[in-house]
């Protein structure tokens, strides 16, 4: 498969001041760890001050997902999940560019067995969830064992080539087409591992709606097929921030019987999972995304 890294970074003046953040970012990994970890957490206050509409969604999230939980503690968690998002930023600087010198000391990654024992008979579905914490989280796993990340080409050329180079150099694997089911299902085949987060989706196309946190959402039914398809075990995995500026990664076992007959049953399955995970830290998790934006029909519009 052909690394996706191998293309340069486009030097058109339009990109110079990429190039100069770029750079910045690059400048400012060699902070002291607390301090990136603060200028992480304002970055986070600055843009929830300044953007009502990601406070609104962010805030209704909350409202929906955890209707028994005071007004004053989702306020509280709100505040807490948009420093959660700065620190992210942050974060995948690091997952990007960071040496492993600075960060192998605060990665902890427990149940990595289940992952080799699933590995030894095939290919592997790193099935995860958007956390504020996706990017390092990574980093850490691929410390650990080599993994291909999905790939969606991002709008901004620059970006687009200066992020792939970084996670393909970090995973030393290259990186497999989103849309592309073919790569995807040979990848498996051939015994690779593939993260997988199927937990955002605005199409109808290959989605049903399924409970989360109570609430039918558009949910991604890919799953099946795609485990199916490639003859892979299905491992979760989820990523947790911890105080002292730590992460804890979890593995757990294979999902057992999976793909089943019921696709529907399937999704929800994986949906549980998710929650469960949320649930362990909740402002962590990424809620600026519209996840209730498509409803059911006849459903009224929840933002």
């Amino acid at each position: 498969m052909k690394r996706l890294a191998n293309r340069s970074a486009p030097a058109h003046p339009r990109y110079w001041v990429d190039w100069l953040i770029y750079g910045l970012l690059r400048l400012c990994l060699l902070l002291p760890y607390p301090v990136l970890m603060w200028i992480g957490t304002r970055i986070g206050d600055l843009f929830r001050w300044l953007s009502a509409s990601r406070r609104h969604v962010v805030e209704t999230n909350l409202r929906v997902c955890f209707p028994d939980m005071a007004a004053d503690a989702r306020a509280d968690m709100a505040r807490a999940h948009f420093q959660a998002m700065g620190r992210g930023l942050v974060e995948a600087s690091l997952a990007w560019w960071g040496s492993d010198r600075k960060l192998a000391s605060r990665g902890e990654v427990i149940g990595l067995d289940h992952l080799d024992r699933a590995l030894e008979q095939g290919g592997v579905i790193l099935l995860t969830g958007h956390f504020t914490t996706l990017e390092l989280a990574a980093r850490f796993v691929a410390m650990q064992r080599p993994f291909h990340a999905m790939y969606r080409p991002l709008d901004n050329l620059f970006w687009d080539v200066v992020t792939t180079r970084a996670r393909e150099a970090r995973s030393c694997r290259p990186s497999v087409p989103r849309r592309d089911l073919r790569a995807l299902v040979k990848t498996l085949r051939r015994g690779g591992a593939v993260w997988y987060g199927p937990d955002q989706t605005l199409s109808h196309r290959n989605s049903a709606f399924v409970p989360f946190f109570g609430v039918p959402t558009l949910t991604l039914t890919a799953t099946s097929r795609l485990a199916e398809m490639g003859r892979a075990q299905v491992v979760p995995f989820y990523p947790e921030r911890l105080p002292g500026h730590r992460y804890r990664i979890i593995f757990e076992p294979p999902l057992a019987d999976f793909p089943g007959e019921d696709v529907l049953a399937d999704t929800q399955r994986i949906t549980a999972s998710l929650e469960t995970a949320i649930r362990r830290c909740p402002e962590q998790y990424f809620w600026m995304h519209r996840r209730f934006k498509k409803r059911p029909e006849g459903a009224a519009p929840i933002y």
